[in-house]
């Protein structure tokens, strides 16, 4: 859940939908818009902390200011 309150805690006014899905043998796998931008098994690594939301920010842009 933590990378999904990262993502809408920076993004939340342009997301759509954070989509949480259970997978199989560790499968850890992040798509934005059908793209897949982090694949557990295709790195055959953890992601690094920070890595998946740098890149979302690479695909959308910088985090909005949005909660003032």
């Amino acid at each position: 859940m933590r990378l999904a309150d990262e993502l809408l805690s920076r993004w939340a006014p342009i997301l759509r939908s954070v989509d949480l899905v259970s997978g199989t043998k560790g499968r850890f796998e992040v798509t934005l818009d059908g793209e897949l931008i982090f694949s557990k098994a295709g790195l055959q690594r953890h992601a690094n902390p920070g890595e998946v939301t740098a890149a979302v920010e690479r695909r959308i842009g910088p985090p909005l200011e949005w909660r003032q």
